[in-house]
């Protein structure tokens, strides 16, 4: 059956109710007639679909054979409308015997008729015509939806799949009569529409299996028929297959049940009944446990059976959940037991009140035996006192630790138990008791097992039904209201229990649960109000009671959710009641109760209606549809594809899943005509298609226009692939269209639960246009449980058709061009990876020591590891020292002149050589000299090893020798780490974080890879190169592919996660890593090649080690004889004997001292005595260094005589001189050898120079393996680039730009977070529980320790010493140069550190300026200079009210409104809005009048102040204020506003500052309208001598120049009448440019926050270290402030450009209205006083970057010496320019404009000073006082004060001259003029001076 989608269809015969063969029984739905069972459905159903449905239960449509059965069924059809009988045209039947004509489905021919006329002979189906009398009629559309008849036949049984149940009732077996598989009839089974000739004849047959199912089945009462095909093959292989069983139950002879088999003879026999065993736990009192045992237990599967009630459920894991046995029918269950005993729980069946039944079956071979027993009730009978001590025994051992999901079985047993009788719930509180007990119970959803979740849902059911037991008083109902929601919260976790198997059947009780809560919410309700709504994580409830015309007014809904119903109007549909409301009932469940049926994938809703007495209104067949909403639990993508209509209109959709509707959503580019044709696994043509439609529809909407809903009823949905053709319809002579059309595909299916058959069903629904991705809407006819099902098309590319996909790269290259510029990237990458990886190859050898003494042959490993930190190599020689147990090497200087050394993270290894052992290593000391250009080293770690023992010691050094960072040393020593050093959390962290990430992880090590690996860096380039295409080929397969909804979903913080969606990740990981992990494993396992020179395959001779000849050839060469001097000796003698008194630890002799003093024999005999002393001293030490010391020595003499032989008698000056030294020589070479002799060897070390063999071949893969791993490389890239491009190519240009930007974000944050996390989360593991120590080049070092040998013999046996013992280097640096070069560094730092503060400044004042003129623009002056000329023409100095108005009509709207409508003036300037008039007032009789002159002036009015406006509220002409009839303008005209009304803000005038409130006029958008309001405020006496301020107010906005203008034109009055005028306009920008600068200027203002960012670090660093010392430094304060103005004006434009947003859009909702913008011109104006400050503070302080200069810290010097002189001159100048101005005040204050006031007197004196003065005018006022005040005050201050200021300056000056010292920051500054000049080749005449002085010196 593989490969055929069919639905699995049973005969459900209820055996408890079936009769023998004598009558027949029949469910309550269906009619029985004669030998069948008839059921008329009354759903729309096509001709397919409703013979599907009919085969579902074994039927089929409804055979007419007779007169009779023609009158039965028209007994029970409903005249309104037609029903499908099985009756079809032979022209679609697959039998080549038949004539053409009508015949039964069955294929039997018509016998009976009942034709309204004979019908013609063409395809077609038959029904009943209910118009013309129920006669027959043929339909050439079987597509059309009709009611049906369906008729299932006694003893016939009909099955779509290859097994069906037979049944007979008690006393009954079944006797098989005829059977077959395969295919007699095309009409069966059915899965399409299509013509069934598309098969051959031949390919259909059947096969007669009816021994097969008799041996079976054949005297049992219930078997299950099976048709084996397998052997013989598949009948019908394009059709598909049926299984037809005819049988007939006859009576059974015997009283027992038996069953029957078959022997291998073939004969019947019978199995007679097995006995039980019964015994009990505790049977005296009432048992806990009863036990039932097989007698003699011999089964090969036992299942027993235990009676249950009528409430007991079927489960879903086996088909024999129910039988009915001989004695009575009873109810049995399946148990879990599978074994020879049975153990049952007495509370479990004691609930039941009777006698149970078990009954056992035993399988053996093909034999079943049955036993029974019945378990008396006696035995079990509950005690409820004892079940209530059980309840408070367990209810203390839930929601613990120790909780198990026995206990709350236990628990909710003895409940359930409790529960049966009513006498428990006598009270509300009992409810609620028992509501909260239940509630704590499983409220632990995940230790809810199946048992106990029907053993909830039972008790919650009996819970809720006893809710309107009660006498519903209002206490009662209040009393009761909190345990409604503890019952649904149970029912919520009974629901969620439920979601983690599925398994237990708790649909009923949970549906009971809510409908008794809905019932019990409903009590007492009245109509038309608010609903009532719970809501609960799995189960919400709507209740509403409405009067009928109100259902159809608003959708149903619960809060926060998307599920909606909305009745249509149902009009004479359904029967409303008239006089009393309908109570609305709304269930939604989240998760799906129903464990039988199709899997749901959305949220379960439910909606009913009822009378007020509980019964239900039934709503079915509805004219008009209910639209329902449902919405999917979690978001899901869909499957989408872009067509250019241009190139190719074809796309493919895949359908995984059959008679599923398809919605397709199309987004054409533009509005199009479209013709689009479906067709299946082929391409669509006019001819040839499935399905076609012409776009767009009718619809609300372009989405439901563009929208094509596929369902089974429109064409036959096959599973496969489907190719849409799209066609635009041009005029004619027109080829093609430039457009694109976005295609969208969804599968969504409507289904209600159908309870009479126990399975969703789609009859009476149907899917709308209006579904979405995340909502389905259906639309149906009826009102029950509604659910969708949801499925979304896997992402498919079909690489035939690469060539139609590339021809699309013009208008989607985006990710074809991303592969490629990856696999540039890739190739440029791969050539610097090759160029390193040659470097790395110098790298990896042992640096022999060039100072090794020839004849030191104890050999040390020493591995050293610089550090990853910044500056962490040197450029200096570095020295090291072993110290031992036993003695202390000499310094070795680790240098190696064929490759560089101590690089950062590297590691070197060098050979050092000893004269003896030192003994067990006890630390290290290193040095350098600080030579070089970066001197500074961090040493990470040591390794040494002795080569002899291969005992290793490790140093921990993790510190730095320089002479600038930590201790300032270059001098460390370094002891030996103990094991639980080693084994400490911060050197295993540190090691396994640099492993992973310079080795191990392939990303991070292209870069850090250590040069001793195999696995080289073009191979990591590869293996990256390969693992990316390849993650990016899953990504974008599964991008978009959407989870299953009804998932659990692991919710974790802000991360979510489905189970689908960690499935996509495991496959995803499944394709990529498998691979890769192969390729990484190749590479770095295979071992390298090894090449062999030509002579070494002639004569296969191994070449001596590398090492070995490296050590030949340094101490050896030709030239050796040449060297030979007698200098060159006595430098040996010194030597020898330097480093033998260094091992011994005695003082350096006095020729040592002096070596150019010294001779040849002196020095021998020197160190001859030196040797007889320290014999004597360690004579008695028999573990001294003076023992294994002399061993060298020996050999050291042996070569100095070799050297001295090979120097002749020649070499020397004076003749015997050469005699006496050999004889001297050979003396001591004696000595050494009887000193040696007298003491005996006590302790032997090894001295076994020779390498040890290898013990084994190096493991890992041939070399040849690479060549795999290369291939595997371009296999995977070249394939998943490929596969790549084509899926961007499907996707479209916007789609495949998303999942560029997805893939990129992802990687980026695996690359730098989630891998580096993992990193170091596995080297904390490691470092805290591992606690293993491996080193990732251990098996290199020792392959190459193994190579090195001791070096040969020279010329005739001698070896000259490389070692120079005078380098200073070989001491380290004395204190006193140490503290040298740290002044010079911590110079050399402050200078670079100086240099930087400088370039950022600069950096940060130019970012500074752009910002701050960023906000300013030139032409704003220009432009408010041209309305302040424009608006103040007309002016003069003097103008009273009728001049204002005046003005107001004559220049005012002139200007306001332009020659050009909207513009104001020439027509540049857009008016923004409308204006307005505005003017304050001072109130009546505001001032006192003096007693004498009241009786003539009766009214006094003050000037404009706070306190005199008036704010009161008047008629026109100011009366007082009572109704006024006039429009709004003319109202508000007369009554003030305030301030925060207007949206105005205080205004600056020429004499006072005045409020934003006031009296207004809207002057409107029009000149005429203006015009006639202003000649109503004139006729009306606006302005009166209580106006202080008249206001013009608008906005213009330019576009040429993009600015908006705030005008405000002020007429301001002073008491005594005349007004002035001035205006007050300022310039916004609101829209930001488009052009190239503004990118710039955006840029800019980033660059100047990170400026501010990094001066606020500095700023905190310094804070953190001064403390508050930091707030005393003027310049420190100066920085905070321009932190603090910089943030201050971020959020002020911030501001600015919310406040701007919000003005333009109240102006674009209200154009005609006025649009204050006063607020944005406030924040604007201040933001420029924030940055006009913040350009001043930064200016100063580049005054304070420039003190570096001389001259001007001298003149800063100057100004502090001089200051407090200066402040005493100051006071002084002060208190006489303020004498001066408040004279002329008082003098000329009355009657000069200069001196009006205090502050224009001063600024008028302050200007004298500077020759700014009106001399005219103040001596046309008064010549003698005017000229002796002038006089007076120009000799005082300009030439007495001024003089002697300037004196005091000028003094200071000179002082700091003469006393100036140069400070360290003045060295600073010298030191990089010289820097930057010798930069240039330019020598200072400092630097000249100091070389000159310093030759003078040496000289």
């Amino acid at each position: 059956m593989d490969g055929r989608l069919f639905t699995l269809l049973f005969l459900i015969i209820s055996a408890c109710g079936e009769a023998g063969p004598e009558g027949l029984s029949c469910p309550e739905h269906q009619q029985a007639f004669e030998s069948s069972c008839y059921e008329f459905v009354a759903l729309k159903s096509s001709f397919l679909s409703a013979q599907a449905w009919c085969e579902r239960d074994g039927g089929h449509l409804a055979f007419i054979q007779s007169d009779e059965t023609q009158h039965f069924l028209q007994k029970h059809l409903k005249a309104e409308q037609d029903w499908w009988i099985g009756l079809v045209s032979t022209s679609i039947n697959l039998a080549l015997d038949t004539e053409d004509g009508l015949i039964w489905l069955d294929g039997t021919d018509v016998v009976y008729s009942n034709w309204l006329s004979e019908p013609r002979l063409e395809t077609g189906c038959g029904h009943i015509n209910t118009h013309s009398g129920l006669h027959w009629m043929i339909s050439s559309n079987c597509s059309q939806e009709y009611y049906f008849i369906c008729e299932f036949e006694l003893g016939r049984s009909l099955s779509c799949t290859d097994n069906t149940i037979l049944r007979c009732g008690s006393d009954h077996v079944i006797e098989v009569e005829e059977s077959f598989y395969g295919r007699k009839t095309p009409h069966y089974c059915r899965t399409n529409t299509s013509s069934p000739r598309a098969a051959l004849p031949q390919h259909c047959s059947w096969i007669d299996v009816r021994d097969l199912v008799a041996e079976l089945c054949n005297g049992q009462q219930v078997c299950t028929a099976v048709a084996d095909g397998s052997s013989s093959g598949e009948p019908c292989p394009d059709l598909g297959s049926y299984l037809s069983v005819e049988y007939h139950c006859k009576s059974q002879a015997s009283g027992v049940i038996v069953k029957r088999s078959a022997d291998d003879g073939g004969e019947e026999s019978f199995v007679k009944v097995i006995k039980l065993i019964f015994h009990c736990s505790n049977c005296i009192n009432k048992p806990d446990k009863i036990y039932l045992k097989l007698e003699n237990p011999n089964c090969d599967k036992t299942n027993w059976y235990v009676e249950g009630d009528s409430k007991s459920k079927k489960k879903k894991e086996d088909s024999f959940k129910e039988d009915c046995l001989k004695n009575g029918k009873k109810v049995l269950k399946l148990q879990d037991d599978d074994d020879d005993t049975l153990e049952v729980k007495a509370k479990e069946i004691g609930s039941f009140k009777k006698d149970i039944l078990v009954v056992v079956a035993c399988q053996k071979g093909g034999t079943t035996s049955y036993g029974e027993f019945i378990i008396v009730y006696s035995l079990i009978e509950i005690d409820k006192n004892k079940l209530k001590e059980d309840v408070k025994k367990l209810l203390t051992l839930t929601n613990r630790a120790d909780d198990t999901e026995e206990i709350k079985e236990d628990l909710l047993l003895d409940i359930s138990a409790l529960l049966e009788d009513s006498e428990e719930l006598q009270e509300p509180s009992d409810v609620q008791f028992y509501a909260d007990v239940l509630k704590s119970i499983i409220k632990d959803e995940g230790k809810v097992n199946v048992n106990a979740q029907e053993l909830a849902g039972s008790i919650l059911e009996v819970l809720s039904e006893s809710l309107t037991s009660f006498d519903l008083t209002p206490d009662n109902i209040i009393a009761l209201t909190g345990t409604v929601k503890i019952l649904l919260e149970s029912a919520s976790h009974i629901l969620g229990a439920f979601n983690n198997d599925k398994e237990s059947d708790i649909n009923g009780y949970v549906v009971n649960v809510v409908d008794n809560v809905q019932s019990f919410l409903l009590i007492n309700k009245l109509p038309d109000l608010e609903p009532d709504i719970i809501i609960t994580p799995h189960v919400s409830v709507y209740v509403n009671r409405l009067s009928p015309p109100n259902l159809q007014k608003e959708p149903f809904s619960v809060q926060n959710s998307l599920t909606s119903f909305k009745l249509p109007n149902l009009g004479s549909d359904i029967i409303l009641p008239v006089d009393e409301p309908v109570d609305v009932k709304m269930a939604q469940f989240n998760i799906d109760p129903w464990i039988e049926g199709q899997p749901i994938h959305s949220i379960v809703a439910g909606l009913s209606l009822s009378k007020t007495d509980g019964s239900v209104i039934p709503v079915a067949n509805l004219t008009e549809e209910i639209e329902i909403f449902l919405p999917r639990l979690v978001d899901t993508a869909v499957n989408s594809s872009v067509l250019d209509l241009r190139n190719f209109s074809t796309s493919t959709i895949n359908i995984t899943t059959p008679n599923i509707p398809l919605v397709l959503k199309l987004r054409p580019s533009e509005e199009l005509t479209l013709v689009v044709l479906l067709g299946y696994q082929n391409y669509p043509t006019e001819e040839n298609h499935v399905a076609k439609v012409t776009l767009p529809q009718q619809g609300d909407s372009q989405d439901q226009r563009y929208t094509w809903v596929l369902g089974p009823s429109d064409m036959a949905i096959d599973v496969g692939i489907y190719f849409l053709l799209i066609r635009p319809v041009v005029p004619p002579g027109v080829k093609s269209v430039n457009a694109s059309v976005t295609i969208t595909s969804i599968t969504a299916q409507c289904i209600f639960w159908e309870e009479t058959r126990s399975n969703w069903s789609d009859y009476g629904c149907r899917v709308g246009p209006k579904t979405t991705a995340e909502v389905t809407q259906c639309l149906c006819n009826h009102l029950t449980f509604f659910g969708n099902s949801f499925f979304v098309m896997p992402n498919t590319v079909d690489p035939s058709k690469s060539a139609e996909l590339f021809s699309n790269f013009a208008n989607n290259p985006v990710v074809v061009c991303f592969i490629g510029s990856i696999f540039l990237a890739y190739i440029l990458t791969a050539a610097w990876a090759r160029r390193k990886d040659l470097q790395d190859k110098a790298k990896v050898k042992i640096s022999v020591l060039e100072d090794n003494d020839p004849f030191a042959e104890y050999r040390y490993l020493l591995k050293i590891s610089t550090g990853h930190r910044m500056g962490a190599s040197t450029s200096s020689r570095v020295i090291v020292t072993l110290q031992g147990a036993e003695g202390e090497c000499e310094p070795h200087h680790l240098t190696d002149p064929d490759k560089p050394v101590f690089e950062r993270g590297g590691v070197d290894l060098f050979l050092l050589t000893t004269a003896f052992p030192l003994g067990e290593l006890q630390s290290i000391r290193l040095w350098h000299d600080n030579s070089g250009d970066h001197p500074a080293w961090y040493v990470n770690s040591v390794m040494v090893e002795d080569l002899q023992t291969e005992q290793k010691w490790h140093f921990l050094c993790s510190a730095w020798l320089a002479v600038d960072i930590d201790d300032c040393t270059v001098e460390r020593v370094f002891p030996v780490a103990s094991e639980m050093d080693m084994k400490g959390f911060s050197n295993l962290f540190f090691m396994k974080t640099t492993t992973d990430f310079c080795d191990g992880h392939i990303w991070y090590s292209v870069v850090s890879r250590p040069p001793s690996s195999n696995f080289t860096r073009v191979q990591r380039v590869s293996c990256c190169f390969s693992v990316l295409l390849c993650s990016m080929l899953t990504s974008i397969m599964f991008y978009g592919i959407p989870t299953d909804p009804t998932e659990q979903t692991m919710d974790m913080g802000q991360i979510k996660l489905t189970w689908s969606q960690v499935k996509i990740g495991i496959q995803s990981s499944f394709i990529v890593f498998p691979v890769n992990l192969l390729i990484v494993g190749i590479f770095r396992h295979s071992r390298p090649r090894k090449k062999k020179t030509k002579k070494q395959k002639a004569h296969k001779q191994p070449e001596p080690p590398q090492m070995e000849k490296e050590i030949l050839d340094e101490t050896f060469s030709p030239h050796v004889e040449n060297n030979l001097t007698v200098d060159f000796i006595i430098n040996d003698i010194q030597r020898i004997t330097y480093l033998f008194g260094n091992a011994m630890r005695c003082p350096v002799l006095k020729t040592q001292q002096n070596p150019d003093q010294a001779d040849l024999s002196t020095l021998l005999s020197e160190l001859q005595n030196l040797i007889e002393q320290q014999h004597f001293i360690h004579k008695n030490e028999t573990s001294s260094v003076f023992w294994a010391y002399s061993h060298h020595l020996s050999r050291q003499l042996e070569n100095l005589e070799g050297e001295v032989k090979l120097l002749g008698p020649s070499g020397f000056s004076r003749p015997g001189c050469y005699s006496q030294v050999l004889l001297q020589i050979q003396s001591m070479k004696k000595l050494l050898e009887s000193l040696c002799s007298s003491r005996p060897l006590i302790e032997q070390r090894t001295r076994s120079l020779s390498p040890k063999k290898d013990s084994g071949s190096r493991k890992g893969l041939p070399w040849w393996f690479v060549f795999v791993g290369w291939l595997l490389v371009a296999a995977t890239s070249v394939i998943s680039g490929y596969f790549t491009m084509l899926y961007g190519l499907k996707y479209g240009k916007d789609r495949s730009i998303s999942w560029i930007i997805t893939i990129a974000m992802s990687f980026t944050e695996s690359l730098f977070f989630t891998q580096p996390i993992k990193v170091f989360c596995l080297a904390i593991f490691f470092a805290l529980v591992v606690k293993k120590i491996s080193f990732e080049d251990a098996e290199l070092v020792d392959s190459l320790s193994k190579k090195t040998t001791t070096c040969s013999d020279g010329l005739n046996g001698v070896r000259l010493a490389k070692r120079d013992c005078t380098h200073s280097f070989y001491e380290p640096p004395p204190s006193s140069d140490i503290e040298k070069i740290k002044r010079n560094m911590v110079k050399q730092q402050k200078a670079r550190a100086l240099i930087m503060e400088i370039l950022v400044f600069l950096g940060f004042l130019w970012m500074l300026l752009l910002v701050a003129y960023g906000q300013r623009d030139e032409n704003g002056f220009h432009l408010t200079h041209h309305i302040r000329q424009s608006f103040s023409n007309g002016i003069s100095d003097s103008m009273n009210h009728n001049d204002v108005f005046s003005w107001a009509n004559s220049v005012l709207l002139s200007n306001l409104f332009g020659k050009y409508p909207g513009f104001i003036t020439d027509g540049n300037s857009k008016l923004v809005g409308g204006a307005r008039l505005r003017q304050v007032r001072v109130t009546r009789d505001s001032c006192m009048i003096a007693k004498s002159m009241r009786h003539a002036v009766p009214h006094c009015n003050a000037p404009y102040s706070w306190e005199n406006e008036d704010m009161g509220s008047y008629g026109p002409g100011w009366e007082e204020f009572n109704f006024v009839n006039g429009s709004e303008d003319t109202v508000t005209a007369w009554q003030y506003q305030s301030q925060s009304t207007l949206k105005a803000v205080p205004v600056w005038g020429m004499i006072a500052l005045y409020r934003g409130g006031g009296y207004v006029m809207d002057l409107g958008s029009d000149r005429q309208n203006a015009s006639r309001k202003l000649q109503y405020l004139f006729d009306s006496t606006w302005l009166d001598v209580y106006t202080r301020a008249v206001f013009a107010e608008f906005t213009v906005y330019n576009a040429n120049v993009n600015l908006f203008c705030i005008v405000t034109l002020i007429l301001e009055s002073t008491a005594v009448g005349a007004f002035q005028f001035r205006s007050v306009v300022q310039s916004v920008r609101l829209y930001q440019s488009t052009g190239g600068f503004q990118s710039f200027l955006m840029a800019s203002q980033v660059f100047y926050f990170l400026f501010i960012v990094y001066y606020m670090f500095l700023q905190g660093k310094l804070l953190k270290r001064q403390k508050w010392a930091y707030f005393k430094n003027k310049w420190n304060l100066l920085d905070l402030a321009i932190i603090i103005l910089s943030w201050s004006s971020l959020s002020v434009f911030i501001k600015r450009t919310v406040q701007g947003d919000q003005d333009i859009e109240y102006y674009q909702k209200d154009k005609d209205q006025f649009p204050s913008f006063h607020d944005t011109a406030v924040i604007d104006a201040t933001l420029g006083y924030l940055m006009a400050f913040l350009v001043l503070l930064a200016c100063v302080k580049l005054w304070h970057l420039l003190r570096l200069n001389p001259k001007l810290h001298l003149i800063t010097s100057s100004l502090q010496r001089a200051w407090n002189e200066m402040s005493s001159f100051i006071v002084v100048i002060f208190i006489i320019l303020l004498a001066y101005s408040l004279s002329c005040n008082l003098i000329f204050g009355w009657k000069l404009y200069s001196y009006k006031t205090f502050p224009d007197a001063f600024k008028t004196i302050f200007s004298l000073q500077f020759g700014l003065f009106n001399y005219d005018e103040v001596m046309e006022s008064d010549p003698v006082l005017g000229a002796l005040i002038i006089s007076t005050c120009v000799i005082f201050i300009t030439f007495v004060i001024l003089t002697l200021f300037v004196s005091v300056i000028l003094e200071a000056f000179s002082e700091e001259q003469q006393d100036h010292q140069p400070s360290e920051e003045e060295e600073i500054v010298d030191l990089i003029l010289v820097k930057i000049l010798s930069l240039f080749g330019i020598k200072s005449k400092k630097k000249e001076a100091e070389e000159i002085h310093h030759g003078d010196k040496n000289t």
